[in-house]
């Protein structure tokens, strides 16, 4: 289970997001309002998210994607909480005049999340650098779908390296984006890969996207654990660990990364599977989105409790 001597470098592709979260009892309803019980000002979005479960994990992370104006206080303020969790942020690009998403997010008393977020429009005219700057020492990709429009390019040539892109799908994508082939691993949430597909079941919508892409295909499902397509196209399932919940918030993102992360250092597909359900469900465990991410430690002692 250790990590090698020397660890892993991943490229994490993403747009940050300053999060401003408030926990409640439940969530109002429309037209009303409700006082909070706590508010924490946190640094998010997926790939960031991601970017420090890996670093958490034992990975090493370099970060390539935009954001605001050098002089605006968000992007100042989530650059500090990178450099805080050992992140390089040489590959992060300013767009001068624009906005660093911010998003407001809702926890309720079970650790679901409701939220609304602002992205300025100008991030996605970022020109990434190139790749050799960017894939030198790589050994995995992790992009956010969301992405696509500025990274393909470079993905595709990470692959033709024989380096692995992994997409953590939060949203459901056009069946011509140019991520599907790409990637070579996709990993969906249950809404996401039905809507994909156009299929209200995880299993028939990743056999009916088999067909479209060459990557691996998985749909997690929360609780419910993992479901995908082994090498032979046939559906195996991962179980989740059962923990008592109190914040979703950021958990697939720490899948994400801890799947990348298990993959960059040689393991199979079950196994990365398997060491990001455990992942995860630790951050469910306690308060804060991605800055809530587990230890490598525990993470180990999780699954040693499990076989």
């Amino acid at each position: 289970m250790a990590p090698s001597m020397i660890a892993p470098r991943i490229l994490c592709i993403g747009i940050p997001v300053r999060d401003l979260t408030f926990r409640v009892e439940a969530v109002p309803a429309r037209g009303s309002k409700a006082n909070a019980t706590h508010l924490a000002e946190i640094c998010g979005g997926n790939a960031l998210n991601a970017a420090i479960a890996i670093a958490r994990l034992g990975g090493r992370v370099s970060f390539a994607g935009p954001m605001g104006d050098a002089g605006e206080t968000s992007s100042g303020f989530i650059l500090e909480r990178m450099a805080a969790e050992g992140i390089e942020t040489d590959h992060i690009l300013r767009i001068p005049g624009a906005t660093t998403p911010v998003s407001a997010i809702i926890i309720d008393a079970t650790g679901e999340r409701t939220l609304t977020i602002y992205r300025d429009p100008a991030l996605w005219t970022v020109k990434l650098p190139g790749a050799d700057k960017l894939l030198v020492d790589c050994r995995a990709v992790l992009v956010e779908s969301r992405c696509a429009a500025f990274c393909v390019d470079l993905c595709t040539e990470a692959r033709r390296r024989g380096i692995p892109v992994i997409v953590g799908v939060d949203r459901a994508m056009s069946l011509q984006d140019g991520l599907l082939t790409a990637a070579s691993h996709l990993v969906f949430s249950s809404e996401q890969v039905q809507e994909t597909a156009g299929i209200a079941d995880d299993g028939d919508a990743l056999k009916h996207l088999s067909v479209l892409t060459p990557a691996f295909l998985a749909a997690t499902r929360g609780p419910d654990g993992t479901i995908w397509l082994d090498e032979t196209a046939a559906l195996a399932e991962t179980p989740a660990f059962p923990v008592q919940a109190v914040d979703t918030l950021g958990a697939g993102d720490v899948f994400h990364g801890a799947f990348t992360l298990r993959l960059a250092e040689g393991e199979g597909v079950r196994e990365a599977l398997r060491f990001a359900a455990a992942a995860a469900a630790l951050k469910c465990t306690r308060h804060g989105g991605g800055l809530a991410a587990p230890q490598r430690l525990e993470v180990e002692e999780l699954l040693l409790g499990r076989s």
